[in-house]
Protein backbone atom coordinates (compact mmCIF):
# COMPACT_ATOMS: atom_id res chain seq x y z
CA UNK A 1 0.00 0.00 0.00
CA UNK A 2 1.32 3.44 -0.92
CA UNK A 3 2.34 5.72 1.92
CA UNK A 4 3.30 8.82 -0.04
CA UNK A 5 1.05 11.33 -1.67
CA UNK A 6 1.45 13.27 -4.90
CA UNK A 7 -0.27 16.51 -5.84
CA UNK A 8 -3.23 15.96 -8.11
CA UNK A 9 -3.51 12.21 -7.48
CA UNK A 10 -7.05 10.91 -7.56
CA UNK A 11 -6.29 7.62 -5.84
CA UNK A 12 -3.39 7.82 -3.38
CA UNK A 13 -5.18 9.01 -0.26
CA UNK A 14 -8.09 6.67 -0.94
CA UNK A 15 -5.69 3.76 -1.15
CA UNK A 16 -4.13 4.74 2.17
CA UNK A 17 -7.56 4.90 3.81
CA UNK A 18 -8.83 1.71 2.21
CA UNK A 19 -11.59 3.51 0.26
CA UNK A 20 -13.02 2.44 -3.09
CA UNK A 21 -11.64 4.48 -6.04
CA UNK A 22 -15.08 5.35 -7.42
CA UNK A 23 -15.88 7.21 -10.62
CA UNK A 24 -18.67 9.72 -9.99
CA UNK A 25 -21.18 10.08 -12.83
CA UNK A 26 -23.96 10.90 -10.38
CA UNK A 27 -23.30 14.63 -10.10
CA UNK A 28 -22.57 17.06 -7.29
CA UNK A 29 -23.81 14.71 -4.59
CA UNK A 30 -22.91 15.34 -0.95
CA UNK A 31 -22.82 11.59 -0.28
CA UNK A 32 -19.98 11.26 -2.82
CA UNK A 33 -18.01 14.30 -1.70
CA UNK A 34 -19.92 16.90 -3.77
CA UNK A 35 -17.28 18.03 -6.29
CA UNK A 36 -13.63 18.26 -7.21
CA UNK A 37 -12.34 21.31 -5.31
CA UNK A 38 -10.66 23.84 -7.59
CA UNK A 39 -6.92 24.48 -7.07
CA UNK A 40 -7.53 28.10 -6.07
CA UNK A 41 -9.69 27.01 -3.15
CA UNK A 42 -7.26 24.31 -2.06
CA UNK A 43 -4.45 26.88 -2.06
CA UNK A 44 -6.47 29.42 -0.06
CA UNK A 45 -7.44 26.78 2.50
CA UNK A 46 -3.85 25.65 2.95
CA UNK A 47 -2.66 29.25 3.32
CA UNK A 48 -5.34 30.10 5.86
CA UNK A 49 -4.93 26.91 7.91
CA UNK A 50 -1.99 28.12 9.99
CA UNK A 51 -3.18 31.72 10.44
CA UNK A 52 -5.03 33.42 13.28
CA UNK A 53 -7.90 35.59 12.13
CA UNK A 54 -10.76 37.50 13.72
CA UNK A 55 -13.66 35.51 12.34
CA UNK A 56 -16.14 38.39 12.10
CA UNK A 57 -13.59 40.33 10.06
CA UNK A 58 -13.00 37.34 7.81
CA UNK A 59 -16.75 37.08 7.27
CA UNK A 60 -16.87 40.82 6.49
CA UNK A 61 -14.33 40.19 3.75
CA UNK A 62 -16.42 37.25 2.58
CA UNK A 63 -19.51 39.47 2.51
CA UNK A 64 -17.82 41.77 0.02
CA UNK A 65 -16.99 38.86 -2.30
CA UNK A 66 -20.41 37.25 -1.95
CA UNK A 67 -22.21 40.54 -2.60
CA UNK A 68 -20.14 41.25 -5.70
CA UNK A 69 -20.74 37.82 -7.23
CA UNK A 70 -24.42 37.53 -6.36
CA UNK A 71 -25.73 41.08 -6.45
CA UNK A 72 -26.80 40.86 -2.80
CA UNK A 73 -26.39 43.66 -0.31
CA UNK A 74 -24.43 41.38 2.04
CA UNK A 75 -23.53 37.74 2.52
CA UNK A 76 -21.65 35.23 4.60
CA UNK A 77 -20.35 31.66 4.56
CA UNK A 78 -21.81 28.91 6.70
CA UNK A 79 -21.38 25.16 7.07
CA UNK A 80 -23.73 24.11 4.26
CA UNK A 81 -27.04 24.98 2.62
CA UNK A 82 -29.04 23.16 5.29
CA UNK A 83 -27.50 25.38 7.97
CA UNK A 84 -28.05 28.42 5.74
CA UNK A 85 -31.77 27.63 5.58
CA UNK A 86 -31.99 27.26 9.36
CA UNK A 87 -30.08 30.50 9.92
CA UNK A 88 -32.11 32.48 7.40
CA UNK A 89 -35.40 31.22 8.86
CA UNK A 90 -34.24 31.93 12.41
CA UNK A 91 -33.12 35.40 11.35
CA UNK A 92 -36.51 36.15 9.85
CA UNK A 93 -38.03 35.17 13.21
CA UNK A 94 -35.72 37.00 15.63
CA UNK A 95 -34.39 39.97 13.71
CA UNK A 96 -31.59 41.48 15.79
CA UNK A 97 -33.08 40.48 19.15
CA UNK A 98 -30.10 38.79 20.82
CA UNK A 99 -32.15 37.36 23.69
CA UNK A 100 -34.64 35.84 21.24
CA UNK A 101 -31.68 34.31 19.36
CA UNK A 102 -30.47 32.62 22.56
CA UNK A 103 -33.94 31.27 23.32
CA UNK A 104 -34.49 29.47 20.02
CA UNK A 105 -35.62 26.92 19.06
CA UNK A 106 -38.18 26.04 21.72
CA UNK A 107 -39.01 29.49 23.13
CA UNK A 108 -40.53 31.46 20.27
CA UNK A 109 -42.69 33.64 22.51
CA UNK A 110 -44.37 36.32 20.45
CA UNK A 111 -42.08 35.81 17.45
CA UNK A 112 -43.44 35.16 14.00
CA UNK A 113 -42.68 31.47 13.65
CA UNK A 114 -44.49 30.03 10.62
CA UNK A 115 -42.88 29.33 7.25
CA UNK A 116 -44.97 28.84 4.12
CA UNK A 117 -43.68 26.37 1.53
CA UNK A 118 -45.37 24.72 -1.43
CA UNK A 119 -46.10 21.07 -0.68
CA UNK A 120 -44.30 20.02 -3.86
CA UNK A 121 -41.16 21.70 -2.49
CA UNK A 122 -40.99 19.73 0.77
CA UNK A 123 -38.21 17.46 -0.44
CA UNK A 124 -35.52 15.25 1.03
CA UNK A 125 -31.95 16.01 -0.02
CA UNK A 126 -30.38 13.54 2.41
CA UNK A 127 -32.53 14.98 5.20
CA UNK A 128 -36.02 16.47 5.00
CA UNK A 129 -35.97 20.17 4.19
CA UNK A 130 -38.72 20.86 6.71
CA UNK A 131 -36.33 19.72 9.44
CA UNK A 132 -34.02 22.63 8.60
CA UNK A 133 -37.02 24.88 9.27
CA UNK A 134 -38.00 23.11 12.48
CA UNK A 135 -34.46 23.28 13.85
CA UNK A 136 -34.92 27.06 13.95
CA UNK A 137 -38.06 26.60 16.04
CA UNK A 138 -40.40 27.46 13.18
CA UNK A 139 -43.48 25.60 12.04
CA UNK A 140 -43.86 24.52 8.41
CA UNK A 141 -47.11 25.54 6.72
CA UNK A 142 -47.56 23.51 3.51
CA UNK A 143 -49.42 25.27 0.69
CA UNK A 144 -51.24 23.48 -2.11
CA UNK A 145 -51.04 19.80 -2.99
CA UNK A 146 -48.25 17.60 -4.30
CA UNK A 147 -49.47 18.11 -7.87
CA UNK A 148 -50.59 21.74 -7.94
CA UNK A 149 -50.30 24.98 -5.97
CA UNK A 150 -52.69 27.83 -6.73
CA UNK A 151 -52.05 31.45 -5.84
CA UNK A 152 -54.75 31.39 -3.16
CA UNK A 153 -53.11 28.38 -1.47
CA UNK A 154 -50.09 30.52 -0.60
CA UNK A 155 -52.05 33.72 -0.02
CA UNK A 156 -54.39 32.11 2.49
CA UNK A 157 -51.51 30.32 4.26
CA UNK A 158 -49.98 33.67 5.21
CA UNK A 159 -51.10 35.30 8.45
CA UNK A 160 -49.77 37.46 11.29
CA UNK A 161 -47.55 34.56 12.43
CA UNK A 162 -45.77 34.11 9.09
CA UNK A 163 -42.03 34.76 9.31
CA UNK A 164 -41.05 33.86 5.74
CA UNK A 165 -41.85 31.97 2.59
CA UNK A 166 -39.38 29.26 1.54
CA UNK A 167 -38.93 28.45 -2.16
CA UNK A 168 -36.86 25.46 -3.28
CA UNK A 169 -35.06 25.22 -6.63
CA UNK A 170 -33.96 21.61 -7.17
CA UNK A 171 -34.48 18.60 -9.40
CA UNK A 172 -36.07 16.92 -6.36
CA UNK A 173 -39.12 19.20 -6.36
CA UNK A 174 -42.31 18.62 -8.34
CA UNK A 175 -41.40 20.12 -11.71
CA UNK A 176 -44.88 21.18 -12.80
CA UNK A 177 -48.01 22.67 -11.27
CA UNK A 178 -46.09 24.75 -8.72
CA UNK A 179 -46.03 28.54 -8.52
CA UNK A 180 -43.02 30.16 -10.15
CA UNK A 181 -40.58 32.11 -8.02
CA UNK A 182 -41.93 35.37 -9.46
CA UNK A 183 -45.51 34.46 -8.50
CA UNK A 184 -44.46 33.24 -5.06
CA UNK A 185 -42.52 36.47 -4.39
CA UNK A 186 -45.40 38.67 -5.55
CA UNK A 187 -47.85 36.95 -3.18
CA UNK A 188 -45.48 36.98 -0.18
CA UNK A 189 -44.30 40.56 -0.70
CA UNK A 190 -47.88 41.83 -1.02
CA UNK A 191 -48.31 40.66 2.58
CA UNK A 192 -44.93 41.90 3.81
CA UNK A 193 -43.36 38.44 4.01
CA UNK A 194 -39.73 37.88 2.91
CA UNK A 195 -38.86 35.05 0.52
CA UNK A 196 -35.91 32.73 1.16
CA UNK A 197 -34.69 30.59 -1.75
CA UNK A 198 -32.83 27.30 -1.43
CA UNK A 199 -30.73 27.29 -4.61
CA UNK A 200 -28.11 24.79 -3.46
CA UNK A 201 -27.24 23.27 -6.82
CA UNK A 202 -27.75 26.25 -9.10
CA UNK A 203 -25.29 27.91 -11.47
CA UNK A 204 -27.14 31.23 -11.53
CA UNK A 205 -25.64 33.32 -8.75
CA UNK A 206 -27.61 36.50 -9.52
CA UNK A 207 -30.96 35.60 -11.07
CA UNK A 208 -32.95 34.63 -7.96
CA UNK A 209 -32.31 37.90 -6.15
CA UNK A 210 -33.00 39.76 -9.38
CA UNK A 211 -36.39 38.00 -9.63
CA UNK A 212 -37.47 39.12 -6.18
CA UNK A 213 -36.00 36.77 -3.58
CA UNK A 214 -34.90 38.47 -0.36
CA UNK A 215 -32.34 35.82 0.69
CA UNK A 216 -30.76 33.10 -1.46
CA UNK A 217 -28.70 30.18 -0.20
CA UNK A 218 -26.17 28.43 -2.44
CA UNK A 219 -23.84 25.51 -1.94
CA UNK A 220 -20.16 26.37 -1.99
CA UNK A 221 -19.22 22.74 -2.64
CA UNK A 222 -21.32 21.80 -5.65
CA UNK A 223 -20.99 23.64 -8.97
CA UNK A 224 -18.70 26.25 -7.40
CA UNK A 225 -16.26 23.43 -6.53
CA UNK A 226 -15.26 24.87 -3.19
CA UNK A 227 -15.02 23.22 0.24
CA UNK A 228 -18.17 21.99 1.98
CA UNK A 229 -20.02 25.20 2.79
CA UNK A 230 -23.14 27.27 2.27
CA UNK A 231 -23.42 30.83 0.98
CA UNK A 232 -26.14 33.15 2.29
CA UNK A 233 -26.77 36.33 0.31
CA UNK A 234 -29.41 39.01 -0.07
CA UNK A 235 -31.01 41.88 1.84
CA UNK A 236 -28.56 43.24 4.40
CA UNK A 237 -30.96 43.30 7.36
CA UNK A 238 -32.03 39.70 6.79
CA UNK A 239 -28.47 38.53 6.16
CA UNK A 240 -27.32 40.25 9.36
CA UNK A 241 -30.11 38.60 11.37
CA UNK A 242 -29.21 35.23 9.87
CA UNK A 243 -25.51 35.73 10.68
CA UNK A 244 -26.33 36.59 14.29
CA UNK A 245 -27.70 33.06 14.71
CA UNK A 246 -24.06 32.03 15.20
CA UNK A 247 -24.74 33.19 18.77
CA UNK A 248 -27.55 30.62 19.05
CA UNK A 249 -28.74 27.59 17.11
CA UNK A 250 -26.06 28.03 14.43
CA UNK A 251 -23.24 27.59 16.94
CA UNK A 252 -23.53 23.90 16.09
CA UNK A 253 -23.21 24.79 12.39
CA UNK A 254 -20.10 26.93 12.56
CA UNK A 255 -17.73 27.07 9.63
CA UNK A 256 -13.94 27.09 9.85
CA UNK A 257 -11.60 29.80 8.64
CA UNK A 258 -10.25 27.42 5.99
CA UNK A 259 -13.70 26.84 4.51
CA UNK A 260 -14.49 30.56 4.46
CA UNK A 261 -11.23 31.33 2.66
CA UNK A 262 -11.70 28.39 0.29
CA UNK A 263 -15.25 29.39 -0.59
CA UNK A 264 -14.19 32.98 -1.24
CA UNK A 265 -11.48 31.67 -3.57
CA UNK A 266 -13.95 29.36 -5.33
CA UNK A 267 -16.30 32.30 -5.90
CA UNK A 268 -13.52 34.39 -7.38
CA UNK A 269 -12.38 31.45 -9.52
CA UNK A 270 -15.96 31.14 -10.83
CA UNK A 271 -15.60 34.58 -12.44
CA UNK A 272 -12.56 33.41 -14.41
CA UNK A 273 -13.62 29.82 -15.13
CA UNK A 274 -13.68 28.65 -18.74
CA UNK A 275 -17.36 27.72 -18.62
CA UNK A 276 -17.54 27.18 -22.38
CA UNK A 277 -14.51 24.87 -22.32
CA UNK A 278 -15.99 22.83 -19.47
CA UNK A 279 -19.25 22.58 -21.40
CA UNK A 280 -17.39 21.24 -24.45
CA UNK A 281 -15.65 18.55 -22.38
CA UNK A 282 -18.94 17.52 -20.82
CA UNK A 283 -20.60 17.30 -24.23
CA UNK A 284 -17.73 15.14 -25.51
CA UNK A 285 -18.24 12.71 -22.63
CA UNK A 286 -21.98 12.54 -23.23
CA UNK A 287 -21.52 11.82 -26.93
CA UNK A 288 -18.89 9.17 -26.16
CA UNK A 289 -21.27 7.36 -23.81
CA UNK A 290 -24.21 7.66 -26.17
CA UNK A 291 -22.15 6.22 -29.03
CA UNK A 292 -20.89 3.37 -26.81
CA UNK A 293 -24.48 2.30 -26.14
CA UNK A 294 -25.63 2.56 -29.75
CA UNK A 295 -27.16 -0.65 -31.08
CA UNK A 296 -27.10 -2.58 -27.80
CA UNK A 297 -30.31 -4.62 -27.32
CA UNK A 298 -32.76 -3.18 -24.79
CA UNK A 299 -30.79 0.03 -24.25
CA UNK A 300 -31.86 3.48 -25.40
CA UNK A 301 -29.98 6.64 -24.49
CA UNK A 302 -30.65 10.31 -25.07
CA UNK A 303 -29.03 13.55 -23.96
CA UNK A 304 -31.37 15.71 -21.89
CA UNK A 305 -31.06 19.19 -20.33
CA UNK A 306 -30.90 19.84 -16.60
CA UNK A 307 -34.44 20.17 -15.18
CA UNK A 308 -33.73 23.46 -13.36
CA UNK A 309 -32.11 25.07 -16.43
CA UNK A 310 -28.51 24.84 -15.27
CA UNK A 311 -26.21 24.97 -18.32
CA UNK A 312 -25.44 21.25 -18.44
CA UNK A 313 -26.87 18.08 -19.91
CA UNK A 314 -26.98 14.47 -18.78
CA UNK A 315 -27.33 11.13 -20.55
CA UNK A 316 -30.60 9.39 -19.72
CA UNK A 317 -30.35 5.62 -20.18
CA UNK A 318 -33.52 3.57 -20.55
CA UNK A 319 -33.17 -0.13 -19.74
CA UNK A 320 -35.70 -2.68 -21.04
CA UNK A 321 -35.82 -6.49 -20.50
CA UNK A 322 -34.23 -7.17 -23.91
CA UNK A 323 -30.94 -6.11 -22.35
CA UNK A 324 -31.31 -8.90 -19.77
CA UNK A 325 -30.90 -6.19 -17.13
CA UNK A 326 -33.27 -4.04 -15.14
CA UNK A 327 -32.20 -0.46 -14.57
CA UNK A 328 -31.50 -1.33 -10.93
CA UNK A 329 -29.51 -4.42 -11.95
CA UNK A 330 -27.37 -2.49 -14.43
CA UNK A 331 -26.54 0.27 -11.95
CA UNK A 332 -25.61 -2.37 -9.37
CA UNK A 333 -23.29 -4.05 -11.89
CA UNK A 334 -21.60 -0.73 -12.61
CA UNK A 335 -21.19 0.02 -8.89
CA UNK A 336 -19.70 -3.44 -8.30
CA UNK A 337 -17.19 -3.10 -11.14
CA UNK A 338 -13.53 -2.21 -11.06
CA UNK A 339 -13.40 0.70 -10.70
CA UNK A 340 -16.88 1.21 -9.22
CA UNK A 341 -19.01 3.61 -11.26
CA UNK A 342 -21.73 5.43 -9.31
CA UNK A 343 -24.59 6.72 -11.49
CA UNK A 344 -27.46 9.14 -10.88
CA UNK A 345 -30.22 6.73 -9.90
CA UNK A 346 -32.89 8.79 -8.18
CA UNK A 347 -35.52 7.73 -10.77
CA UNK A 348 -34.41 4.11 -11.00
CA UNK A 349 -37.87 2.66 -10.32
CA UNK A 350 -39.03 4.23 -13.60
CA UNK A 351 -36.62 2.04 -15.56
CA UNK A 352 -33.92 4.57 -16.30
CA UNK A 353 -30.92 6.30 -14.80
CA UNK A 354 -28.58 9.16 -15.74
CA UNK A 355 -24.90 9.74 -16.33
CA UNK A 356 -23.66 13.18 -15.24
CA UNK A 357 -20.34 14.38 -16.73
CA UNK A 358 -19.59 17.32 -14.41
CA UNK A 359 -17.22 15.55 -11.98
CA UNK A 360 -14.86 13.59 -14.20
CA UNK A 361 -11.10 13.33 -13.94
CA UNK A 362 -9.15 12.98 -17.21
CA UNK A 363 -9.61 9.53 -18.75
CA UNK A 364 -12.64 8.58 -16.67
CA UNK A 365 -15.19 9.19 -19.43
CA UNK A 366 -13.47 6.52 -21.49
CA UNK A 367 -13.47 4.06 -18.56
CA UNK A 368 -17.23 4.57 -18.12
CA UNK A 369 -17.84 3.89 -21.83
CA UNK A 370 -15.70 0.74 -21.73
CA UNK A 371 -17.39 -0.57 -18.57
CA UNK A 372 -20.87 0.01 -19.98
CA UNK A 373 -20.12 -1.92 -23.15
CA UNK A 374 -18.26 -4.69 -21.33
CA UNK A 375 -21.13 -5.31 -18.91
CA UNK A 376 -23.86 -5.10 -21.55
CA UNK A 377 -22.08 -7.33 -24.10
CA UNK A 378 -20.90 -9.98 -21.64
CA UNK A 379 -22.36 -13.45 -22.22
CA UNK A 380 -23.23 -14.00 -18.56
CA UNK A 381 -25.32 -11.87 -16.24
CA UNK A 382 -25.12 -11.64 -12.44
CA UNK A 383 -27.85 -13.25 -10.37
CA UNK A 384 -29.39 -9.85 -9.57
CA UNK A 385 -29.25 -8.49 -13.13
CA UNK A 386 -33.03 -8.24 -13.29
CA UNK A 387 -33.58 -7.12 -9.71
CA UNK A 388 -36.39 -4.72 -8.89
CA UNK A 389 -35.69 -1.28 -7.50
CA UNK A 390 -36.26 -1.43 -3.75
CA UNK A 391 -35.49 0.97 -0.94
CA UNK A 392 -33.31 -0.59 1.75
CA UNK A 393 -31.98 1.33 4.75
CA UNK A 394 -30.27 -1.66 6.37
CA UNK A 395 -26.81 -0.55 5.24
CA UNK A 396 -27.23 2.83 6.92
CA UNK A 397 -28.19 1.15 10.17
CA UNK A 398 -25.02 -1.00 10.14
CA UNK A 399 -22.62 1.98 10.17
CA UNK A 400 -19.75 2.03 11.20
CA UNK A 401 -19.49 -1.75 10.79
Amino acid sequence: MKTTSSAGSNTTIRERLGLRPIINVSGTMTALGASIIVPEAISAMAEMASQWVEMDDLQRAASTVVARLTGGEAGFITACCASGITMAIAGAMTGNNLLAIERLPDDTGDLKSEVVIQLGHIVNYGAPIDQSVRVAGARVIPAGTVSVTQDYHVREAINERTAAGLYVVAHHTVQYGMLSLDEFCDICHAKGVPVIVDAASEYDLRGFLARGADVVIYSGHKFLSGPTSGIVTGRKDLVRSAYLQNRGVARAMKVGKESIAGTMAALEAWEKRDHAGIRRREEAALNLWKDALQGLPGIFAKIIPDPTANPLDRLQIFVSPESRFSAAGLTSALAAGSPPIIVRNHEIERGHFFLDPCNLHPGEAEIVAEQLRAILTAKDRSADAMKAARKDSSGVLRWPD
